[in-house]
């Protein structure tokens, strides 16, 4: 595959990371995302042909691989919910030039899925799960499924060949914030890398608070206080989340910190939502349609140059701008179900 020289945005950033939305569907009702007084029984979800078809996924996959991008994140809605999702990972995973293909799921549909998914090239897995309290976790996703159906699903992941999956909870104060270590006790020497995530301001539908966030040194005490950590280095220029190491050498955990430690400066990722809109920000308004032009007939020259040009002129760094004042919050953003993560 032919690569045009790196495409660079206005603060020296790289087009390294593509993250995909392929579905706006969802069977949790998690507060922060997708909330059940919100998104009841008779909310509208995009019609299939609103959809971007996975024809169309691999076409514009291979524009952005031409363009710099290297690794590909599968997510939603539940991905898992998009009918025959593995055969578009294996399209995908035979792209040259793409080196990492990874994929974020609430895991309750795993246990049918995850040989498929493995056998089709998917690299890697990264499962949400706030809470092992059943309690806390169902008050969390709307009182949907079981945190049982989850470990099941990372079960099944082990199984079919899966290691070393990332563990994602989200960290709300008041909810969540007094289960954490319980977290870290149930998957230290699992193989497993527990990651936290300071509860962050995305979309409008949440009643976002920064009194609800539990800051990296917080979750740093809290963890720390039981199973010591130390630092370590990031795994390569622009991870999301800081590591850290238990110093009995029981494995790691990472904290995706966007409020309380911005990492804007070194943001390498686009994001296609499920509609098919370029989005250079999680915290973005809008996006870039790419689902017209393709279906229009665009060359990929055409497409390429509407990618290109896009993030050339990116200036995005919400979260290092963010400070105390997103407590009244632009209420145009888009939503996290669109962008996938």
């Amino acid at each position: 595959m032919t690569r045009i020289p790196p495409v660079i945005d206005t603060r020296a950033r790289p087009l390294r990371d593509l993250r995909i939305s392929v579905t706006d569907r969802c069977n949790f009702r998690c507060t922060y995302c997708m909330p059940a007084e919100i998104f009841g029984e008779k909310y509208e979800f995009l019609p299939r042909k609103e959809l971007l078809t996975f024809e169309e996924i691999e076409a514009l996959v291979r524009i952005f691989v031409g363009l710099g991008i290297e690794k590909l994140r599968i997510s939603g809605g539940e991905p898992l919910l998009r009918h025959d999702l593995a055969t578009l990972l294996g399209r995908l995973s035979q792209i040259e030039g793409l080196r990492d293909t990874a994929l974020t799921t609430n895991a309750t549909l795993l246990p049918r899925q995850a040989e498929d998914l493995r056998k089709a090239g998917l690299g890697r897995l990264t499962v949400s799960l706030d809470s092992l309290d059943e309690a806390v976790f169902r008050q969390m996703n709307g009182d949907k499924l079981s945190v049982a159906q989850v470990l099941e699903g990372i079960e099944a992941a082990e199984d079919a060949g899966f290691r070393r999956l990332k563990i994602n909870c989200v960290v709300q104060k008041g909810v969540n914030d007094h289960t954490i270590v319980d977290l870290a006790r149930h998957f230290r020497h699992s193989g497993h890398i527990l990651r936290f995530i300071e509860y962050m301001d995305v979309g409008t539908r949440n009643d976002w608070d920064l009194s609800q966030v539990m800051s990296y040194d917080e979750i740093v005490e809290a963890i720390g206080s039981e199973y010591p950590l130390r630092p370590i280095a990031p795994n390569h220029v622009g991870e999301v989340a800081r590591r850290l190491e238990y110093e009995d050498g029981a494995g790691e955990i990472g904290i995706i910190t966007s409020v309380s430690r911005p990492f804007c400066g070194d943001c390498s990722r686009a994001r296609l939502t499920t509609d098919g809109k370029l989005v250079t920000c999680l915290f973005g308004v809008s996006g870039t349609d790419l689902r017209g032009p393709l279906r229009d007939g665009a060359s990929e020259d055409e497409l390429r140059e509407i990618i290109s040009g896009v993030w050339r002129v990116r200036d995005d760094r919400y979260s290092e701008e963010r400070g105390k004042a997103t407590a009244t919050r632009d209420r145009s953003r888009m939503e996290m179900y669109q962008l996938g993560g």
